[in-house]
């Protein structure tokens, strides 16, 4: 691991923290325009975009999150209360709960997932290049090598 760090090194990870937090903010107030506080809109983003081999039970959405279960089971029970989200029983004994987002779950979903589809295309480029700088470039031997056996493998 690299120890020294240079100027340039410090004021490339300001660029990126400041394009992240950029993009928090625009989140952070689109959520809220939306009738929703941000972390109740990253969690129906989180439910809605778990992968397909993924039960969305509130123990998986907590580490999705990563926040305590209890505090997932206060956000279920809130975006419940508000009919964004409804808790489904499965199983022969009903005991296991999966999430899924009702109707109006999805529609506030939707509508917020486009407005920062089209914030990313706007802004993400900065965001991009902000990243790009802010990783250093390897500079060790194994890289080369792990670059040809990937190129080898590619091609059998």
């Amino acid at each position: 691991m690299e120890k020294a760090l240079s100027l340039a090194d410090y004021r490339s990870l300001a660029e990126l923290r400041h394009q992240i937090r950029r993009f928090l903010h625009f989140s952070e107030q689109a959520s809220r325009m939306a009738g929703l506080e941000p972390h109740q809109h990253q969690f129906l983003l989180a439910l809605k975009g778990l992968p397909g081999s993924i039960r969305p039970r509130i123990g998986m959405l907590a580490e999705r999150l990563q926040i305590r279960h209890h505090s997932t089971v206060e956000l279920v029970n809130r975006l419940s209360g508000g009919g964004y989200v409804r808790r489904n029983r499965v199983g022969e004994d009903r005991r296991e709960v999966w999430l899924s987002l009702t109707p109006k779950g999805e529609t506030v979903l939707r509508k917020l997932s486009l407005q920062h589809r089209a914030e990313l295309r706007l802004h993400g480029p900065a965001l991009i290049t902000a990243l790009r700088r802010a990783i250093p470039k390897r500079k060790n031997k194994d890289e080369g090598s792990a670059r040809t056996v990937s190129r080898s493998r590619q091609k059998a």
